[in-house]
Protein backbone atom coordinates (compact mmCIF):
# COMPACT_ATOMS: atom_id res chain seq x y z
CA UNK A 1 0.00 0.00 0.00
CA UNK A 2 1.08 3.62 -1.21
CA UNK A 3 1.94 5.56 1.93
CA UNK A 4 0.72 9.15 2.27
CA UNK A 5 2.96 11.51 1.73
CA UNK A 6 3.02 14.74 4.15
CA UNK A 7 0.43 17.75 3.40
CA UNK A 8 1.84 21.03 2.93
CA UNK A 9 -0.41 24.32 1.95
CA UNK A 10 1.24 27.64 0.75
CA UNK A 11 0.48 31.14 2.62
CA UNK A 12 -2.11 29.60 4.73
CA UNK A 13 -4.32 31.67 7.10
CA UNK A 14 -3.47 31.05 10.01
CA UNK A 15 -6.57 32.83 12.13
CA UNK A 16 -7.82 29.02 12.19
CA UNK A 17 -5.64 27.71 13.99
CA UNK A 18 -5.87 29.97 17.09
CA UNK A 19 -8.22 29.86 19.58
CA UNK A 20 -7.58 33.59 19.63
CA UNK A 21 -9.12 34.45 16.44
CA UNK A 22 -5.84 36.13 15.57
CA UNK A 23 -3.33 34.90 12.87
CA UNK A 24 -1.97 36.29 9.57
CA UNK A 25 -0.68 34.32 6.41
CA UNK A 26 2.06 32.19 6.84
CA UNK A 27 4.76 30.67 4.46
CA UNK A 28 3.70 26.95 4.75
CA UNK A 29 1.13 24.95 6.73
CA UNK A 30 2.23 21.51 7.11
CA UNK A 31 0.77 18.41 8.19
CA UNK A 32 2.76 15.22 8.66
CA UNK A 33 2.13 11.79 8.45
CA UNK A 34 4.64 9.91 10.52
CA UNK A 35 6.74 11.21 12.77
CA UNK A 36 10.11 9.58 10.62
CA UNK A 37 9.06 12.81 8.15
CA UNK A 38 9.59 15.12 11.43
CA UNK A 39 13.67 15.50 11.81
CA UNK A 40 14.38 15.50 7.50
CA UNK A 41 11.50 18.95 7.55
CA UNK A 42 13.00 20.38 10.34
CA UNK A 43 16.43 20.14 9.26
CA UNK A 44 15.15 21.87 6.19
CA UNK A 45 13.11 24.20 7.36
CA UNK A 46 14.94 27.96 8.33
CA UNK A 47 12.17 28.89 10.65
CA UNK A 48 9.22 26.40 12.14
CA UNK A 49 6.89 25.94 14.75
CA UNK A 50 4.91 22.92 15.77
CA UNK A 51 1.79 23.69 16.39
CA UNK A 52 -1.19 22.25 18.50
CA UNK A 53 -4.68 23.51 18.81
CA UNK A 54 -3.57 26.94 18.99
CA UNK A 55 -5.29 27.15 22.48
CA UNK A 56 -2.39 29.04 23.87
CA UNK A 57 -0.99 30.84 21.44
CA UNK A 58 -0.73 34.04 20.04
CA UNK A 59 -0.01 34.26 16.11
CA UNK A 60 0.70 38.02 14.73
CA UNK A 61 -1.79 39.07 12.04
CA UNK A 62 0.83 39.71 9.55
CA UNK A 63 3.06 37.62 6.96
CA UNK A 64 5.27 34.90 8.84
CA UNK A 65 7.92 33.80 7.10
CA UNK A 66 7.41 30.58 9.14
CA UNK A 67 6.94 26.44 8.34
CA UNK A 68 4.24 25.95 10.84
CA UNK A 69 3.65 22.21 11.57
CA UNK A 70 1.30 20.28 12.48
CA UNK A 71 1.04 16.97 14.86
CA UNK A 72 -2.91 16.21 14.12
CA UNK A 73 -2.34 13.06 11.92
CA UNK A 74 -0.16 11.17 14.97
CA UNK A 75 -3.44 10.45 17.04
CA UNK A 76 -3.25 7.12 17.56
CA UNK A 77 -4.01 5.34 20.94
CA UNK A 78 -2.22 1.92 21.64
CA UNK A 79 -2.96 -0.28 24.79
CA UNK A 80 0.44 -1.77 26.28
CA UNK A 81 -0.69 -2.95 29.65
CA UNK A 82 -3.39 -3.45 32.39
CA UNK A 83 -4.52 0.38 32.65
CA UNK A 84 -1.96 1.67 30.32
CA UNK A 85 -2.21 3.33 27.01
CA UNK A 86 0.34 4.74 24.32
CA UNK A 87 -1.18 8.13 23.29
CA UNK A 88 0.23 10.53 19.83
CA UNK A 89 1.09 13.94 20.58
CA UNK A 90 -1.50 15.17 18.29
CA UNK A 91 -4.77 13.21 19.75
CA UNK A 92 -7.32 16.17 21.04
CA UNK A 93 -7.36 16.14 25.11
CA UNK A 94 -10.88 15.75 24.84
CA UNK A 95 -10.63 12.66 22.87
CA UNK A 96 -8.29 10.94 25.60
CA UNK A 97 -10.76 12.19 28.15
CA UNK A 98 -13.89 10.24 26.07
CA UNK A 99 -11.69 7.21 25.70
CA UNK A 100 -10.86 7.07 29.40
CA UNK A 101 -14.61 7.33 30.19
CA UNK A 102 -15.49 4.64 27.58
CA UNK A 103 -12.92 2.35 29.53
CA UNK A 104 -13.25 3.58 33.31
CA UNK A 105 -9.75 4.91 33.28
CA UNK A 106 -9.14 7.84 35.74
CA UNK A 107 -6.90 10.29 36.66
CA UNK A 108 -6.93 13.03 34.73
CA UNK A 109 -11.05 14.21 34.99
CA UNK A 110 -9.55 17.62 36.68
CA UNK A 111 -8.14 18.42 33.11
CA UNK A 112 -11.24 17.87 31.11
CA UNK A 113 -12.11 20.48 29.25
CA UNK A 114 -9.29 22.00 28.17
CA UNK A 115 -8.75 22.24 24.39
CA UNK A 116 -5.28 21.49 23.71
CA UNK A 117 -3.36 18.76 22.42
CA UNK A 118 -2.24 15.28 24.58
CA UNK A 119 1.60 16.79 23.23
CA UNK A 120 0.81 20.43 24.04
CA UNK A 121 0.02 19.55 27.72
CA UNK A 122 2.50 17.72 27.71
CA UNK A 123 4.96 19.73 26.72
CA UNK A 124 4.09 22.37 29.40
CA UNK A 125 2.73 20.06 31.60
CA UNK A 126 -0.30 21.75 31.18
CA UNK A 127 -3.06 21.61 34.37
CA UNK A 128 -6.13 22.42 36.49
CA UNK A 129 -7.67 22.36 39.46
CA UNK A 130 -4.53 20.51 41.66
CA UNK A 131 -3.67 18.32 39.00
CA UNK A 132 -1.12 18.27 36.41
CA UNK A 133 -1.23 15.88 33.03
CA UNK A 134 2.52 14.25 34.59
CA UNK A 135 1.01 12.99 37.39
CA UNK A 136 -0.42 10.23 35.41
CA UNK A 137 2.77 9.55 32.76
CA UNK A 138 5.19 6.92 32.64
CA UNK A 139 7.66 8.05 29.97
CA UNK A 140 7.75 10.68 27.16
CA UNK A 141 8.91 9.81 23.23
CA UNK A 142 10.79 12.98 22.02
CA UNK A 143 12.64 13.80 19.02
CA UNK A 144 15.81 15.80 20.11
CA UNK A 145 17.20 18.57 18.71
CA UNK A 146 19.84 16.44 17.00
CA UNK A 147 17.17 13.99 15.22
CA UNK A 148 16.95 11.31 17.54
CA UNK A 149 13.64 9.92 18.52
CA UNK A 150 14.31 8.38 22.24
CA UNK A 151 11.83 7.56 25.09
CA UNK A 152 12.38 9.23 28.26
CA UNK A 153 11.00 7.66 32.21
CA UNK A 154 9.36 10.23 33.85
CA UNK A 155 11.48 9.99 36.67
CA UNK A 156 14.69 11.33 34.51
CA UNK A 157 12.86 14.67 32.99
CA UNK A 158 12.69 17.84 35.12
CA UNK A 159 9.15 18.73 35.45
CA UNK A 160 7.47 21.59 37.49
CA UNK A 161 4.28 24.13 37.68
CA UNK A 162 4.06 24.49 33.66
CA UNK A 163 7.02 23.82 32.89
CA UNK A 164 9.10 20.47 31.36
CA UNK A 165 12.52 20.37 30.64
CA UNK A 166 11.20 19.11 27.03
CA UNK A 167 10.02 22.73 26.53
CA UNK A 168 13.44 23.96 28.03
CA UNK A 169 15.47 22.09 25.12
CA UNK A 170 12.90 22.48 22.26
CA UNK A 171 12.34 19.00 22.36
CA UNK A 172 9.24 17.72 20.03
CA UNK A 173 6.97 15.60 21.97
CA UNK A 174 5.64 12.51 19.65
CA UNK A 175 3.76 10.18 22.58
CA UNK A 176 3.71 9.03 26.02
CA UNK A 177 2.74 6.29 28.24
CA UNK A 178 0.21 6.73 30.54
CA UNK A 179 -1.09 4.79 33.61
CA UNK A 180 -4.43 5.10 35.01
CA UNK A 181 -6.43 3.65 37.90
CA UNK A 182 -10.08 2.01 36.90
CA UNK A 183 -13.13 3.64 38.06
CA UNK A 184 -13.49 7.48 36.05
CA UNK A 185 -15.81 9.96 38.36
CA UNK A 186 -18.16 11.35 35.89
CA UNK A 187 -19.37 13.42 38.40
CA UNK A 188 -16.20 15.34 38.94
CA UNK A 189 -16.41 15.27 35.32
CA UNK A 190 -19.54 17.41 35.08
CA UNK A 191 -18.48 19.30 37.99
CA UNK A 192 -15.39 20.66 36.25
CA UNK A 193 -17.72 21.69 33.03
CA UNK A 194 -20.14 23.56 35.32
CA UNK A 195 -17.04 25.14 36.80
CA UNK A 196 -15.29 26.50 33.28
CA UNK A 197 -19.07 27.12 31.80
CA UNK A 198 -19.51 29.58 34.80
CA UNK A 199 -15.96 30.69 35.64
CA UNK A 200 -14.40 31.20 32.47
CA UNK A 201 -15.32 33.33 29.23
CA UNK A 202 -15.18 29.95 26.77
CA UNK A 203 -18.33 31.55 24.84
CA UNK A 204 -15.36 33.98 23.49
CA UNK A 205 -12.47 33.82 21.87
CA UNK A 206 -9.29 33.18 24.15
CA UNK A 207 -6.05 31.98 25.05
CA UNK A 208 -6.71 30.42 28.41
CA UNK A 209 -4.79 31.30 31.49
CA UNK A 210 -2.65 34.44 30.21
CA UNK A 211 -0.24 34.34 33.11
CA UNK A 212 1.29 32.19 35.24
CA UNK A 213 0.19 31.95 38.94
CA UNK A 214 3.75 33.73 40.66
CA UNK A 215 4.75 31.68 43.83
CA UNK A 216 2.75 32.93 46.86
CA UNK A 217 0.10 34.69 44.21
CA UNK A 218 -2.90 34.19 42.33
CA UNK A 219 -2.55 36.39 38.57
CA UNK A 220 -6.85 36.36 38.70
CA UNK A 221 -6.45 38.25 42.40
CA UNK A 222 -3.40 40.67 41.67
CA UNK A 223 -5.18 41.77 38.02
CA UNK A 224 -8.28 42.40 40.47
CA UNK A 225 -6.49 44.45 43.01
CA UNK A 226 -4.33 46.40 40.78
CA UNK A 227 -8.05 47.84 39.01
CA UNK A 228 -7.85 45.85 36.09
CA UNK A 229 -10.23 43.68 35.35
CA UNK A 230 -12.76 44.49 32.14
CA UNK A 231 -9.89 47.05 31.39
CA UNK A 232 -10.18 47.26 27.20
CA UNK A 233 -7.47 48.23 24.51
CA UNK A 234 -8.89 48.15 20.98
CA UNK A 235 -10.96 44.78 20.85
CA UNK A 236 -8.93 43.13 23.08
CA UNK A 237 -9.89 43.13 27.14
CA UNK A 238 -9.18 41.44 30.55
CA UNK A 239 -12.47 39.26 30.81
CA UNK A 240 -15.17 40.39 33.55
CA UNK A 241 -15.49 36.85 33.94
CA UNK A 242 -12.34 35.46 34.88
CA UNK A 243 -9.46 38.28 34.90
CA UNK A 244 -6.88 36.14 33.82
CA UNK A 245 -8.19 35.72 31.20
CA UNK A 246 -7.91 38.10 27.84
CA UNK A 247 -10.73 37.98 25.53
CA UNK A 248 -11.30 39.23 21.69
CA UNK A 249 -14.73 40.69 21.04
CA UNK A 250 -14.29 39.96 17.56
CA UNK A 251 -12.06 43.07 16.19
CA UNK A 252 -8.84 42.41 18.30
CA UNK A 253 -5.72 42.45 16.83
CA UNK A 254 -2.43 41.11 17.73
CA UNK A 255 -0.85 44.17 19.06
CA UNK A 256 -4.44 44.95 21.07
CA UNK A 257 -3.28 41.67 22.75
CA UNK A 258 0.33 42.30 22.90
CA UNK A 259 -0.64 45.90 24.54
CA UNK A 260 -2.56 44.54 27.28
CA UNK A 261 -0.35 41.67 28.30
CA UNK A 262 2.11 44.38 28.50
CA UNK A 263 -0.26 47.39 30.39
CA UNK A 264 -1.00 44.19 32.69
CA UNK A 265 2.52 42.88 33.65
CA UNK A 266 3.42 46.55 33.83
CA UNK A 267 0.72 47.37 36.39
CA UNK A 268 0.80 44.59 38.88
CA UNK A 269 4.78 45.24 38.80
CA UNK A 270 4.40 48.63 40.06
CA UNK A 271 1.66 48.36 42.24
CA UNK A 272 2.47 44.97 44.22
CA UNK A 273 6.29 44.51 42.68
CA UNK A 274 5.46 40.93 41.42
CA UNK A 275 6.49 40.06 37.84
CA UNK A 276 3.37 38.25 35.65
CA UNK A 277 5.32 35.77 33.59
CA UNK A 278 3.34 34.31 30.54
CA UNK A 279 1.45 31.48 30.27
CA UNK A 280 0.74 31.85 26.43
CA UNK A 281 3.11 31.45 23.74
CA UNK A 282 4.06 34.60 21.63
CA UNK A 283 4.52 34.21 17.60
CA UNK A 284 6.28 36.90 16.06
Amino acid sequence: MERKKMIISENHIMKRHSNMKIGGVAKNFIEIESKEELFPLLKKSKNYFIIGNGTNTLINDEYLDIDFISLKKLRNITVIGENKINVEAGLDFGFLIRYMSENDLSGLEELSGIPGTVGGLIFMNGGAYGREIFDCIESVEILDSDGNIKTIEKKDLKIGYRYTEIKEKSWVVLSANFSFKKGFNKELVKEIKTKRETNQPIELPNLGSTFKNPEGYFSARLIIDAGLQGLKIGGAQVSLKHPNFIVNDGTATFNDVLNIVKTVQDTVKEKFNVNLEKEIIVIK
